[in-house]
């Protein structure tokens, strides 16, 4: 049997594992193993599994993951989200879709000092929906905003998924950052577009009744109490995106220095106790030890398709077929959509690029744009059924049983859309992803 042949194999073997439960990481482990075990013999298989797991994470910079999830998990017991919110709430306050406006504006914001979209969708929920619901909006739209706009947190710098593209790519993870930042005001933008449109010419769609009821009580807020409350996150934002962009701080220094920002805050604010602090290092002990371990996984996963020659053969088949680098590409995101129905967003990472690399190269596409149309496409993945993660998170922060996951994922829907329509707009438009990283 040729080596071709096993890694094909190896790939059809994990894959089905994964199917029947295995979780990613072991799944690419196991299979990688039995493939070199098979190509090679038991001991270079050995060999091999202890080599990359060394080579994988000992870099300096893999303390970027622990220290900007410790960042995020700070952040979120800080009560910055909520008030995040309020300030965006009430500069909205006279526009028709308002809340749903400040929904996607105070995500975005939030999303700069977070990375993780999970952290997003839980804050949000427990905020903003119950507040839209409140002013006359539909449930369906309250949460479909929420689980829509929560995605924006692995697009705006600093982001999970940018660091894994690097670390897989081996690419700048400081560049990857500055890449995500116009396409991810893009998509926010986008997603304010389709509000105000179902606002201004299709209003039964979020309104329970007529407009909704407006917000009387927010107009105690003024310009002194709403700069007090987005002062918090707003020096979270210049210290961290404008320590790291300026050359300050590399990205594992600025996690580092927003960690302890987010602490200092937490403190301030009164809200971090012993028994928080505990739960908040737990939590991030396990993110970043699930993380890692996968980032240990696809560095052993990768080097066996690298011996079993398959990107090289893959990339030889696709050109000699005359797809051409757009007919890739779009067969590619296609591919990453379909699966992201079925997996989560770290695990079509960590499967498809490996193999889609190497062929990306060869076509001298831009690895920093192909990572962002990758997020993209990968985000969508989020919030299509039936494996949605931001959409059963949203379900799993609310109160409300009358609430669906059905009603959760048709309001998200059009979100959906908006995003496929940014991921055309990157492809046709790769300056909006390269400028500020070549700069």
């Amino acid at each position: 049997m040729s080596d071709l042949l096993l890694g094909f194999i190896a790939i059809g073997g994990m894959l089905a594992l994964i199917v029947l439960g295995m979780h990613i990481g072991v799944a690419l482990i196991v299979t990688s193993f039995a493939t070199v075990w098979l190509m090679r013999s038991p001991e270079i298989a050995a060999r091999f599994v202890g080599a990359a797991a060394n080579d994988a994470i000992r870099d300096y910079l893999f303390g970027v993951v622990p220290l900007f999830v410790l960042m995020g998990m700070f952040v979120s017991v800080s009560g910055v989200g909520r008030d995040t919110f309020d300030v965006f709430q009430w500069l909205l306050r006279k526009l028709r879709g308002g809340l749903g406006l400040a929904t996607v504006g105070a995500n975005a914001v939030f999303a700069a000092i977070t990375g993780i979209s999970i952290a997003s969708a839980s804050v949000f929920t427990k905020v903003a929906v119950p507040e839209m619901m409140r002013h006359g909006y539909t449930s369906r739209f309250s949460v479909g905003v929420v689980a829509g706009s929560s995605i924006l947190g692995m697009l705006i710098p600093p982001s999970l998924l940018m660091i894994i593209y690097g670390v897989i790519a081996e690419e700048s993870i400081g560049r990857l950052f500055l890449a995500g930042v116009l396409p991810g005001l893009l998509l926010a933008l986008l997603f304010c577009a389709l509000i105000l449109g179902m606002a201004y010419f299709r209003p039964a769609s979020m309104y329970t009744a007529g407009l909704p009821a407006s917000a009387q009580e927010q107009d105690t807020e003024t310009w002194a109490s709403a700069a007090v409350k987005f002062f918090p996150i707003l020096l979270l934002v210049v210290l961290v995106l404008g320590g790291l962009y300026s050359g300050l701080f590399t990205p594992t220094e600025a996690g580092a220095v927003g960690a302890a920002g987010a602490f200092v805050i937490a403190l301030a604010r009164r809200r971090l106790t012993w028994r928080k602090l505990w739960n908040v290092l737990t939590e991030t002990g396990y993110v970043s030890v699930s993380v890692l371990f996968l980032i240990v996984a696809a560095s052993l996963y990768s080097r066996m398709l690298a011996l079993t020659g398959m990107p090289a053969a893959i990339t030889t088949g696709i050109t000699d077929m005359g797809l051409g680098p757009w007919g890739f590409l779009v067969a590619y995101l296609l591919i990453v959509i379909a699966l992201g129905c079925i997996i989560d967003s770290v695990s079509i990472m960590l499967i498809m690029l490996p193999i889609v690399l190497p062929i990306a190269a060869s076509f001298g596409m831009d690895k920093i744009w192909f990572g962002v149309l990758t997020v993209v496409a990968v985000e969508i993945g989020l919030l299509t059924p039936p494996f949605g993660v931001s959409v059963y998170t949203v379900k799993s922060a609310l109160n409300n049983p009358n609430i669906t996951i059905k009603d959760i994922f048709a309001g998200a829907f059009p979100f959906v859309l908006v995003m496929v329509l940014s991921l055309v707009i990157l492809a046709i438009f790769p300056g909006l992803s390269t400028w500020l990283a070549r700069m």
